[in-house]
C-alpha cells in the first residue's frame, strides 16, 4: 500500500494541540513525534514508510500482535447490537457476563468474581479501594498500610502512581499518598552488591516483614507486587525471592496483591504470572494483554474470601462509567479466543520462548552488556561500561540507554530504555524467522552503540 502521508504536517498539528504521556512536552515539539499508521503482526510502518519490528508489543499488550481482523470483526457485531450500557443500577449485559465467567475459568480456582474498570492504573486505584474496605467489613479498621516496592510501576493515576515506587513520578503531584510504604525491589543485578543472587533475594523479601514488625502488623492491609518488575526494567527476582514472600504473607494476616497488568495473558509462558511463581494472589490486577490492547479494559479478579467478606458491607462504592464496557469486553473475549485457538501460552513456554530466550541470553557475550535476562517474550540487557563490573554504572545513569534506543529505532526495532538497560516484549506471535530477525537488528545496535561510545572516548578503545 502507497504511502500518502505528509510527515511534516501531522508532526506539526501533533506538536500544536497533543501532549504526550511521560514526556518532555517542549524537547518533543522540537524533535518531531513519530507517526505510526498501521500495523500487522509484529510489524509496524510509520508516515515515511519504515517497517518497524514491534519488540515492546505496543505497551506489553499486544499479545496476538497487530492487525488482527477477529477483533475488529467482533467489535463491530457487538456495537451493532449494543455499542454501550454501563453496569451501575443493577444492570448487566451478555458481554461483561461472558467475559467474567470466562476470567473466572482462566485464573485460579479461587478467583471468580471480576470488578472491571478501563486501564491498569484503575484496577490498582480499585485495589486501594477494596483492601482497605475488606478491613474496615472484617472489623480491622486500622489495617490501612500497604507494602509496596521501589521501582515497581503500578499505574500513573495518583493511587497508580503512590502504589509504584517510581521516584520521578513522586517527585510530582504531592506523591506518594499516605498510608503507602515502599520496601527494596529484588534488583540482584543493580542492588545485590556482593551478596549472591540467593541470598539477596531472601534479604529483598526480608525486607517485607521488617516493615510489617516496624509498623505493626493490624495497621499492615495489603502487599502488592509484579511477579517480574516490567516498567522497571524486567527485574526478574531471584528464585529465592517468591517463596519467602509467600511464607511471611502465609504467616501474616496481610492480603497479597499480585499486578498481573504486564506479566499475564501468557507473557510469561502461563496464564499468569501467578502460575509461573505458584502465588495465591488475594486481588490480582490485570489489563493490557487482556484485549491485546485492541480496547481500553482491565480488571481485578477477587478471592472468594475477600469477595465474601466485602459482600457483607452492603454497597461498594466504587465504579468507572465504563466499567464492563460491551465492546470492550467483546475485544477482549475475541482476543482470549485467539490465544487459546493458536496455543499462545504454550508455545511461549515451549517454542518461541526457548528460542528466543536462547539467542537474546547469547547477547551477554557482547562487550557493552553486563547481563542479558529472559523469562518467556519478556528480557532485558544490562549495558555496562567495565563489564564483569556491576558495581560500575555510565554516569549519568539513562544518558546510554537513550542512545541506544535511538539507534534501535533507526535500525527497525523498538526496545525501550529503562535507566541504562533495555528491554524487550514482543507479541506472542513472533516467528522464529522474525526473532532471528530482531535479534539481529539488536546485535547491530549494540554494536553501533558500543562504537559510538569509543567516539566519544566513554570507554576504552
Amino acid at each position: 500500500m502507497r504511502n500518502t502521508y505528509d510527515t511534516a504536517d501531522l508532526r506539526s498539528r501533533d506538536a500544536a494541540h497533543h501532549w504526550h504521556p511521560f514526556s518532555d512536552s517542549a524537547a518533543l515539539a522540537t524533535e518531531g513525534v513519530r507517526v505510526i499508521v498501521r500495523g500487522e503482526g509484529v510489524w509496524l510502518e510509520d508516515s515515511d514508510g519504515n517497517r518497524i519490528l514491534d519488540g515492546m508489543a505496543g505497551l506489553w499488550c499486544t499479545q496476538i500482535g497487530h492487525g488482527r481482523v477477529e477483533i475488529a470483526d467482533a467489535v463491530h457485531r457487538q456495537m451493532s447490537e449494543l455499542a454501550f450500557y454501563n453496569t451501575f443500577f443493577k444492570t448487566s449485559h451478555p458481554p461483561a457476563i461472558a467475559l467474567a465467567e470466562k476470567l473466572a475459568q482462566l485464573t485460579q480456582p479461587h478467583l471468580n468474581r471480576v470488578f472491571f474498570c478501563n486501564s491498569g492504573s484503575e484496577a490498582n486505584d480499585t485495589v486501594i479501594r477494596l483492601a482497605r474496605t475488606y478491613w474496615d467489613v472484617a472489623g480491622k479498621p486500622t489495617k490501612k498500610t500497604i507494602i509496596s516496592r521501589r521501582n515497581g510501576y503500578h499505574g500513573s493515576t495518583i493511587g497508580g502512581a503512590s502504589l509504584g515506587g517510581m521516584g520521578p513520578m513522586h517527585a510530582q503531584g504531592g506523591l506518594p499518598i499516605p498510608g503507602i510504604v515502599h520496601i527494596q525491589q529484588p534488583y540482584w543485578f543493580g542492588e545485590g552488591g556482593d551478596l549472591s543472587s540467593h541470598e539477596f533475594g531472601l534479604k529483598a523479601a526480608r525486607g517485607l516483614e521488617a516493615v510489617i514488625d516496624a509498623l505493626g502488623e493490624d495497621t499492615i492491609a495489603a502487599f502488592i507486587a509484579e511477579p517480574i518488575q516490567g516498567a522497571g526494567g524486567v527485574i526478574i527476582p531471584p528464585d529465592s525471592y517468591w517463596p519467602e514472600i509467600r511464607r511471611i504473607c502465609s504467616e501474616r494476616e496481610i492480603l497479597l496483591v499480585v499486578d498481573e497488568v504486564i506479566c499475564g495473558f501468557g507473557r510469561l509462558g502461563s496464564w499468569f504470572g501467578s502460575d509461573h511463581f505458584g502465588l495465591k494472589p488475594d486481588l490480582m490486577p490485570i489489563a493490557k494483554g487482556l484485549s491485546s490492547g485492541y480496547l481500553p479494559i482491565g480488571g481485578v479478579m477477587i478471592a472468594d474470601r475477600v469477595a465474601d467478606v466485602v459482600f457483607q458491607g452492603g454497597d461498594f462504592n466504587h465504579g468507572y462509567t465504563y466499567s464492563g464496557h460491551p465492546a470492550a469486553c467483546a475485544a477482549a473475549l475475541a482476543n482470549l479466543e485467539i490465544i487459546e485457538r493458536e496455543g499462545l501460552v504454550d508455545r511461549v513456554r515451549d517454542d518461541i520462548g526457548p528460542y528466543l530466550q536462547a539467542r537474546w541470553k547469547a547477547l551477554g557475550e557482547h562487550p557493552l552488556v553486563g547481563e542479558a535476562r529472559m523469562v518467556g517474550l519478556m528480557g532485558a540487557l544490562e549495558l555496562v561500561p567495565n563489564k564483569p563490573s556491576r558495581k560500575d554504572k555510565f554516569e549519568p545513569v539513562g544518558q546510554v540507554g537513550t542512545l541506544c534506543r535511538d539507534i534501535s529505532f533507526r535500525n527497525g526495532l523498538i526496545m525501550r530504555a529503562v535507566r541504562d538497560s533495555m528491554i524487550l516484549s514482543p507479541p506472542l506471535v513472533l516467528s522464529h524467522g522474525e526473532a532471528d530477525d530482531l535479534i539481529a537488528r539488536a546485535t547491530k545496535t549494540l554494536d553501533e552503540t558500543w562504537a559510538e561510545l569509543k567516539r566519544q572516548g566513554r570507554i576504552a578503545a
